[in-house]
């Protein structure tokens, strides 16, 4: 049975009487994991993360971390959990490097991993240079590097790469996958890409308008609804299509020269290509239909 580092047992917060910011909410974050709080915006992730980490009081001590209740924990329990809500507040006019010595006096952390978290945040070579020099990825990944200073066992954070161009993205994914794996940190990540998250976390939890749509791995994730359905435009479609097994699904689109057909996931799609050139398929263009992309805009419309 898995040990679950963070739980939340029928949460529910409301900002006013007509409406339900969070609405019978139950989590089960494995410890070690990377769990991806997945949903559009203005689905509850926000509220959650500000609940979790007590700048909104619980007051129905629905909330558990570490085996024990959140409120009864606090303010002790900042000393394990590092977190990074909303914007990150950074001392401009300062340094990278004493931004981290400023955090490192306060909650009383040895300089030394100052110069470690900035190693791991890929920033050691601009350390000395001011913040507001720094780009959008850069200030994240010195956010970060401030969560980490006290090597906590959790990292919670909203909405990580929110703002970030491509690069940027890629950049706090590697970063978050190897702090995970070189650490052991339990990292909790709010984010409304489903593309980022399908690519870095373990665990995927989906919340829609304040409840929980779903809750499990990514493998149970894609299979359960990951399924994608495929066109594939290619040369004499009727001779191909009388070679593919019936287990897909496959039909002939007429004068379009296409056939369409069901995979259980978008990873078969190599390998099905593969035994597609093997039948002597000469292919002009793939093109996914439906997948787990669809199912998710569908389910949080």
């Amino acid at each position: 049975m898995a040990e679950y580092i963070i739980q939340t047992k029928n949460l529910d917060f409301n900002f006013s009487k007509s409406k339900k910011a969070i609405d019978n909410l139950s989590l089960n974050v494995p410890k070690g994991s990377i769990y991806g709080f997945l949903g559009p915006n203005g689905a509850g992730k926000s509220t959650t993360m500000r609940l979790l980490t007590g700048i909104i009081p619980d007051d129905s001590d629905s909330i558990e971390i570490f085996g024990a209740s959140l409120q009864k924990q606090i303010p002790e329990i900042f000393n394990r959990l590092g977190c990074l809500v909303e914007s990150p507040a950074l001392y401009l006019h300062l340094s990278g490097y004493n931004n981290l010595k400023y955090i490192a006096k306060i909650r009383e952390v040895d300089e030394s991993r100052i110069d470690e978290m900035l190693n791991v945040v890929d920033l050691y070579n601009d350390r000395n240079r001011k913040v507001k020099q720094y780009s959008l990825g850069m200030k994240q990944r010195l956010a970060i590097a401030m969560a980490l200073l006290s090597n906590p066992e959790i990292l919670l954070l909203d909405e990580p790469v929110n703002g970030l161009d491509p690069n940027g993205i890629i950049e706090i994914r590697k970063l978050l996958v190897k702090i995970n794996q070189e650490f052991g940190t339990t990292i909790f990540v709010s984010s409304h890409l489903l593309s980022e998250i399908e690519k870095m976390c373990t665990h995927v939890g989906i919340i829609s308008k304040g409840k929980l749509r779903f809750e499990g791995t990514m493998k149970e994730l894609s299979q359960n609804f990951g399924q994608c359905k495929i066109t594939i435009s290619l040369k004499n479609p009727k001779a191909v299509l009388e070679k593919i097994p019936e287990e897909y699904n496959a039909v002939e689109i007429e004068t379009e020269s296409k056939i369409s057909l069901v995979l259980d996931d978008k990873e078969r799609i190599p390998d099905f290509t593969k035994k597609l050139v093997d039948f002597g398929a000469e292919i002009y263009e793939i093109r996914i239909q439906e997948g787990l992309e669809e199912w998710f805009m569908s389910l949080t419309r």
